[in-house]
């Protein structure tokens, strides 16, 4: 996935999302998620900094992450 940002603008000007198969998932994304950068700080904690989990093994792949959780969305009504 790809987002891209301008400055002083709070919705990015262009989020890219494409599954593995080619199909274009950008739609999807953008009527389930929040994009803000506001509002990413706040989903995913960042103003609280968590230096001692994040400082060895990298930031990624650690379940205790917030941004590891996996949020479910339906998605019959574009696959249906």
């Amino acid at each position: 996935m790809s987002i891209a940002y301008a400055i002083g603008m709070a919705e990015p000007l262009m989020i890219e999302a494409i599954n593995e198969k080619g199909k274009d998932l950008s739609k999807i994304v953008r009527k389930n998620f929040d994009f803000k950068p506001l509002v990413i700080i706040k989903k995913l904690k960042l103003q609280k900094p968590i230096y001692e989990q994040t400082a060895t093994y990298g930031h990624f792949g650690k379940k205790n992450l917030p941004w590891e959780k996996i949020e479910k969305i339906k998605t019959t009504a574009f696959f249906g």
